[in-house]
């Protein structure tokens, strides 16, 4: 069954040498959808520069990635395992470009350095880079490590609850084009005491009104209501006055004698006409520009 969920961004950045970890944020990111995205509402979308990317030409590779993923996302994790990755016009590297980057326009950024066993041919200059940068970066936060794939997974679900927990996402709403003005109406009738007999008894007499709801996302207006046919047996009590009824609003229209009548319904617009058969509880929208002649009008106007 569909539902409604904000989507949240989620960028994996690191170096080339890390697959395996990026795997398994992926990993724990599809984990936690599947356990959480319909309960929460909230659906994370994992970005990967090697599989979402889009190729494209006209500036640096890295500016090209910063515009697609970087300021597109909400929430990036970053990782490093041995390397600190190629140099870029703007950084020592493109994940070091990567996390500033996102720091700088207030995103959470989740920062892993691997503590498992270093290859054994492990590229001692960028080592000694990717040492520099840790030295340097951890002045400026909390910084977390992983030893295995298992182990990073859990930390990212313990980032993902602590994000959304801050984020103030508010209630999905689902986006909808505009449906201009769009009548319902529903009959109402309602028993009432009208006087006593000589016995005392009470005498009832039944009030009728119908209920016309704007259910479109505009505002109607120079709505006017009226009976139609030629020997109508519904009358509209002050229905003749010009009035508007805001999207989403119902107005009551009190009526007199509605077996078997139709009502009507005319607004100051044009737009196509739509009927709807039946009895009291029947409506239309005409394009006709009359004040008042037996109907509701409203520009593209449907009744329902």
């Amino acid at each position: 069954m569909a539902y409604v969920a904000n989507v949240l961004h989620v960028m994996i950045a690191s170096p080339s040498d890390t697959a395996e970890a990026r795997d398994a944020v992926e990993a724990a990111i599809y984990g936690w959808n599947d356990a959480n995205a319909r309960n929460k509402q909230v659906i994370l979308q994992p970005w990967r520069w090697e599989t979402s990317a889009v190729p494209q030409l006209g500036d640096h590779p890295q500016s090209l990635i910063n515009a697609q993923s970087v300021d597109d996302s909400d929430v990036v994790f970053a990782l490093f395992g041995s390397r600190l990755g190629s140099p870029t016009p703007g950084a020592v590297s493109g994940t070091v470009e990567e996390i500033g980057r996102a720091v700088e326009r207030g995103k959470p950024v989740h920062l892993y350095f691997s503590t498992a066993p270093l290859p054994t041919d492990v590229d001692t200059k960028q080592l000694e880079g990717l040492r520099a940068f840790k030295q340097q970066i951890q002045d400026r936060g909390l910084l977390g490590e992983f030893s295995n794939a298992s182990q990073l997974e859990h930390e990212v679900w313990k980032a993902i609850e602590f994000d959304i927990a801050n984020f103030d996402l508010g209630v999905p709403a689902l986006n909808r084009p505009a449906s201009g003005v769009r009548f319902h109406v529903q009959p109402q009738q309602e028993r009432e005491i009208w006087d006593y007999d000589k016995k005392g008894k009470p005498r009832y007499k039944t009030r009728h009104w119908i209920e016309v709801t704007n259910t479109g996302d505009q505002d109607a207006h120079d709505v006017t209501f009226d009976a139609v046919g030629e020997n109508p047996s519904m009358f509209i009590l002050r229905g003749a006055t010009p009035t508007t009824i805001h999207a989403g609003q119902t107005r009551r229209v009190n009526v007199e004698n509605a077996m078997g009548a139709v009502i009507q319904t005319s607004c100051a617009s044009a737009g196509p006409r739509t009927a709807i058969p039946g009895n009291a509880n029947s409506m239309s929208a005409d394009p006709v520009r009359h004040r008042r002649v037996g109907r509701l009008v409203q520009p593209g106007a449907a009744a329902q």
